[in-house]
């Protein structure tokens, strides 16, 4: 019997991985993007119902703003896109595909019944040119649930369970969630959404989330009891 093979590196198995399906990923990270832009923005300009003004609460007002958290605020766009360059099997990235294509399908569905917007006076606008360039481009409206915060953290969970999936360092994994969480703490610091905002994205996030992994795990697992099973007749 042959000796087991030793593990590859970790830097290895990431950049493997981003090499399966290449044009795929590219291909379909960018064009749904843009669908999801272009019917998020329809509904912001187009309420079905009157929009409903949130109320501030304690962690909003202990929460103060500042400009310094845009970058990790629009960070978000380049984080979205790691978690499916990372998976190599087709069927587990089709999946993926359909999960966070729940997500958002529903978050919209959410803004067309529920239409909401946060305080119109939240800190003074002009004050800061680059955040006015942002209320110019992403209006206050489509607040609850919050979907920067819904895809960061159903990102931030998938792309976890990816880096544990090759052995990546503890730094790694650490440095991801402190990504995901600034992410999500940019939302209010630079005062686009309220904490009401941020709890509903959580709530939304876990919701696909959950399955979406445990789905995965599954797959993943036949697919190893497989391998084996390959390697176990070759012998």
């Amino acid at each position: 019997m042959s000796a087991s093979r030793p593990a590859r590196a970790w830097t290895a198995q990431l950049f493997d991985r981003t090499r399966q399906h290449a044009f795929i990923k590219a291909f379909g990270t960018t064009a749904f993007i843009t669908t999801f832009f272009v019917a998020y923005f329809w509904i912001l300009e187009n309420p079905f119902a009157e929009v409903t003004v949130l109320s501030l609460t304690a962690v909003d007002r202990a929460i103060g703003f500042s400009s310094l958290w845009l970058p990790a605020y629009l960070s978000l766009w380049v984080y979205v896109s790691i978690p499916p360059a990372l998976i190599a099997d087709r069927k587990a990235l089709d999946a993926y595909g359909v999960w966070v294509g729940l997500l958002c399908v529903s978050g919209l569905a959410l803004f067309v019944l529920w239409p909401t917007t946060i305080p119109p006076d939240l800190i003074d606008w002009s004050a800061s040119p680059e955040m006015g360039l942002l209320k110019g481009i992403d209006a206050a409206g489509n607040a609850c649930p919050s979907m920067h915060v819904a895809t960061a953290l159903f990102s931030g969970l998938w792309l976890h369970r990816l880096l544990c999936e090759v052995s990546a360092p503890t730094w790694l994994r650490l440095f991801n969630g402190l990504w995901c969480g600034s992410i999500i703490y940019a939302t209010l610091a630079v005062k686009q959404h309220v904490f009401i905002d941020v709890v509903g994205g959580v709530a939304l996030g876990l919701a696909f989330a959950w399955p979406a992994l445990r789905g995965h795990q599954k797959r993943m697992r036949a697919l190893a009891q497989e391998t084996i099973g390959q390697q176990t007749r070759q012998a």
